[in-house]
């Protein structure tokens, strides 16, 4: 199964920027990553960050003001990620077809912006406080809706009855282990790195397992 997924960054790809401009946000962003997993909100300079990308730090503030607007788009454009393979979801999916590219797409995010993953991660560990603006009503209605389709695949017959909420954090928590837990699944398995082999294995057997918990025949790959 061949798993299409967006291009980072969600941020820049939402501005009608320059290519220039999309350029340098997307050189800013990727730099910011490195920093923010490395050493932490509290730890990163805009000043090294702007000497990473080979900037003016003046030039670094036309781009993002401060720190924390840094910060808050490195975590939105990978919470965008996540959630754009789940927003079309629908009742006339097939539901085993529908989890499984979703597991596999997921499990992609996780190979290709594993340190987004892992800033996202240490974020929530530590209260998420700067998650409150992307964690608000809207989002809150968004989960419901992805809930109530699971919901109504149950009603229809088309799987076991499970508690959508938990199957929802069963999804995201299994497929964001392998990228924000990855020197621990290296550690336990004598692997320098996790490959793209590794990734597609992990997805054969998460898709077995989740799907199979849930009364439905895995898809042929």
């Amino acid at each position: 199964m061949t798993v299409e997924v967006p291009a980072h960054s969600a941020h820049a790809a939402g501005k009608p920027a320059g290519r220039i401009r999309q350029k340098n946000e997307e050189a800013i962003l990727a730099a910011a990553e490195e920093e923010f997993a490395r050493h932490g909100f509290k730890g990163t300079s805009m000043n090294t960050i702007a000497q990473t990308v080979g900037l003016p730090k003046a030039n670094l503030h036309y781009y993002f003001s401060n720190k924390l607007g840094l910060y808050l788009a490195v975590l939105g454009d990978i919470l965008e990620l996540w959630d754009s393979t789940f927003n079309t979801l629908s009742v006339d999916d097939d539901p085993a077809e529908a989890l499984a590219r979703y597991i596999r797409a997921k499990l992609e995010f996780s190979r290709r912006y594993p340190k987004a993953s892992r800033i996202f991660a240490m974020e929530v560990i530590s209260g998420g406080e700067c998650l409150s603006e992307f964690f608000n009503q809207d989002y809150q209605s968004w989960f419901r809706g992805r809930a109530a389709v699971f919901q109504a695949w149950i009603a229809a017959g088309k799987m076991d009855p499970v508690d959508p909420m938990h199957l929802i954090f069963l999804l995201w928590g299994s497929t964001q282990h392998y990228a924000d837990f990855a020197s621990q699944i290296c550690r336990v398995t004598g692997r320098t790195r996790l490959t793209k082999a590794d990734f597609e294995a992990a997805g054969d057997n998460l898709v077995r397992i989740i799907l199979k918990g849930c009364g439905l025949t895995p898809p042929a790959s």
